[in-house]
């Protein structure tokens, strides 16, 4: 059983630690002296991200959440209302991920006090999740001995099990044109704008297929309206499930942007990077059951899907550690309506607790 009052007493002070992307110094200061006070050996790696050894019994479980919250995130005041934690609308509330991290050191100070028999736990609470997944993607998986890893940063119910998540590829590209003066010889240049507009009239967009998704974020183009433009710049981002897909989408609309130039005239700088891949855990995979029976046994509904966005998961699944990613009851995030009942809130570590059981 956990200690209802310390979790939210901690949770509520881990909220009030401002904490954004690239600025978690406190919060990481914060949650190491918590592990440390719990007889967890703890390290700071050089990226930031916090990484504690909870001994136990093997197998070992890599429990993870991130420390760093979206903006704005400065000055967070919590307010409960009828079991809702929220603030007064000027700020983000700091649920994501700070849900997930409570949860974890809740789970392992009830384990240690009650002296329950537990697997060992490797926590890790990863640094600049929201902008890029710089924690986990700078971690030393040579020092991690977990093969299992369950990560709190989702919204939905404590009980939903994400089971797949999408690769992600972004493509940047810049039209070079030809510029001329647009009123006395315009048909001596070469619009960008145009160039590009044609490009994206013949990409295929947005919905693709139920594991896919492709759309433009950035499309800009300054200049004075009596010279052709000679310079535009496109940033897309193409999304799936199915890495073959991903990769074929991704192809899709670089072809695009070569074709348009070629017919135009414009020379093109482009490139893609894949900035995190996919992966997909069966409804039977020992892990995914495993978390289904837990949830089952403290009383939660265990509810298995997939999501549109990436997370840290995506990076372990990358490095060799089977992940899934787990509900922890936030909702609305990444807006000054952020919120969480304290009951998920209580759920997710009653959760976290039982996974770490034998």
């Amino acid at each position: 059983m956990i200690n209802k009052e310390r979790l939210l007493k901690n949770f509520l002070e881990y909220i009030a630690i401002d904490s954004e992307s690239g600025n978690e110094a406190a919060m990481a200061a914060r949650v190491s002296a918590d592990l440390k006070a719990l007889g967890c050996d703890v390290r700071i790696d050089e990226a930031g991200s916090v990484i504690a050894l909870f001994a136990g019994e093997a197998p070992a479980l890599l429990m993870s959440a991130h420390i760093d919250t979206v903006t704005p995130g400065k000055g967070i005041r919590p307010i409960i209302t009828d079991g809702v934690i929220h603030t007064d609308g000027s700020t983000i509330l700091g649920g994501d991920d700070k849900s997930g991290v409570a949860a974890i050191i809740e789970a392992v100070a009830s384990a240690r006090e009650q002296k329950l028999a537990h697997r060992a736990v490797e926590v890790v609470l990863t640094v600049g999740e929201e902008v890029g997944m710089i924690g986990s993607k700078a971690l030393d998986y040579s020092k991690l001995s977990a093969k299992e890893a369950v990560v709190f940063d989702s919204s939905g119910d404590a009980g939903k099990i994400i089971t797949a998540a999408p690769g992600q590829t972004k493509i940047r590209a810049e039209i070079k044109g030809v510029a001329a003066h647009a009123g006395l010889a315009p048909e001596k240049g070469v619009s960008a704008i145009q160039v590009g507009a044609a490009a994206v009239a013949a990409m295929k967009l947005l919905r693709i297929d139920e594991e896919t998704t492709a759309n433009i974020g950035t499309f800009k183009a300054v200049g004075a309206t009596n010279i052709v433009s000679p310079s535009a710049y496109i940033e897309a981002e193409v999304r799936s499930r199915d890495n073959a897909k991903l990769e074929a989408q991704t192809k899709h609309i670089v072809e695009c942007l070569e074709k348009a130039c070629r017919d135009f005239g414009a020379e093109l700088d482009c490139k893609a990077t894949t900035s995190y891949t996919g992966y997909t855990q069966s409804d039977d995979d020992p892990l995914v059951v495993s978390v289904a029976e837990a949830c089952r046994k403290i009383g939660l509904t265990p509810v298995i899907g997939s999501t549109g966005g990436g997370s840290d998961a995506n990076t372990m699944n990358a490095n060799g550690i089977k992940a899934v990613v787990l509900g922890t009851g936030m909702d609305k995030v990444h807006t000054t309506a952020e919120r969480i009942t304290v009951k998920n809130l209580e759920d997710t570590a009653a959760l976290a607790l039982e996974l770490m059981k034998l």
